[in-house]
């Protein structure tokens, strides 16, 4: 209908064309709405971006999360040494727990405070623990050791022969069957990077082994452990009877000839005599598992077969009798 045209009267007709235009109309503007929103579904609605300021607070809440736990609760720790055998092998991977000495400058997975004296809800470690210690100087001072507790303050140490006096007494001593620890990449059967050809033996299996001599050696509270000694080869074999100050620990590794311990000088690697209590950084609990040395970050299937059987969930702590 034209503008010009006066309107239709209420009741009347449109006239043919008029009523063809209306319809055409009304038809178009329907078709116009059933493409745009489908009968019972709502319009679409546009994405909206990824908002990567949340990602980024999630990862950093996350991460301070993981380092909390593994500064103050426990943290995975790898054995990168032969000084620990026959109970700790070189490849194995084991917890450590923060908590049961207290908290203190080296408790953080990385040293980053100064070091300072003392520690939070501090307690001693018993004599036969074994520990994670940070040495007070010398050119590894930020590295963390793995040592067993052997002297607390006030006990009076010495070392003669390779035989532990504490406190004037000679530790019980007593020889055990020899280990055969088998020989891999991280086993090499060796002192001081030499092969120790005549402990090298051929196994049942057809494999090397390294026939160990052991000795168990029974602290004055009651707590036994293993030893590997090859016999008197004189430097640490000897240690000066020495007083332990207050507030510090004498530690040794368990495999004698192969330890850079508090009978090592600092200069030498070694703990440089007894440690400050602050320098531990917690308890070893148990082995999670161990590789012997053959694994590749670029072939995933030698990650399982570097897995050395029977050493996942070994407990860590010593035996325990009845002192004498």
């Amino acid at each position: 209908m034209n503008a010009s045209e006066p309107p239709v009267p209420m009741g009347e007709e449109l006239p043919p064309g008029d009523a063809a235009d209306v319809n055409a109309g009304s038809g178009a503007a329907d078709m116009a709405a059933t493409e745009d929103a489908p009968p019972g579904e709502p319009s679409a609605k546009p994405k909206p971006g990824t908002d990567w300021w949340g990602e980024i607070k999630s990862i950093f809440w996350l991460l301070l999360a993981v380092l909390a736990f593994h500064s103050f609760i426990a943290k995975p720790f790898y054995i990168p040494s032969e000084s620990m055998m026959p109970n700790l092998l070189k490849g194995d991977r084991l917890v450590v727990t923060k908590y049961p000495f207290g908290w203190s400058w080296v408790s953080p997975s990385f040293h980053i405070f100064p070091r300072v004296s003392g520690r939070l809800l501090g307690r001693l470690p018993k004599r036969g623990d074994v520990v994670i210690v940070t040495p007070p100087g010398g050119p590894n001072a930020n590295q963390d050791y793995i040592k067993r507790v052997i002297g607390l303050p006030g006990d009076t140490i010495e070392v003669v022969g390779g035989l532990l006096y504490i406190n004037g007494y000679p530790v019980k001593r007593e020889p055990r069957p020899a280990t055969m620890i088998p020989i891999d990449q991280n086993v090499q059967c060796s002192v001081d990077g030499m092969r120790l050809t005549e402990y090298i033996v051929t196994g049942a299996d057809g494999r090397e082994y390294c026939r160990m001599p052991v000795f168990r050696e029974t602290l004055p509270n009651g707590r036994s452990y293993d030893t590997i000694d090859f016999g008197y080869r004189g430097g640490p074999d000897d240690y000066a009877k020495t007083v332990i100050p207050p507030d510090h620990l004498f530690l040794m590794g368990d495999n004698r000839d192969e330890s850079a311990d508090s009978r090592v000088p600092l200069e030498s690697q070694g703990l440089g005599g007894p440690v400050p209590w602050e320098n531990i950084g917690g308890r070893a609990e148990f082995i999670t598992f161990s590789l012997d040395g053959s694994s590749s970050y670029w072939n995933p299937i030698s990650w399982v077969t570097a897995m050395r059987p029977g050493r996942a969930g070994l407990s860590l702590h010593p035996k325990e009798t009845a002192p004498k």
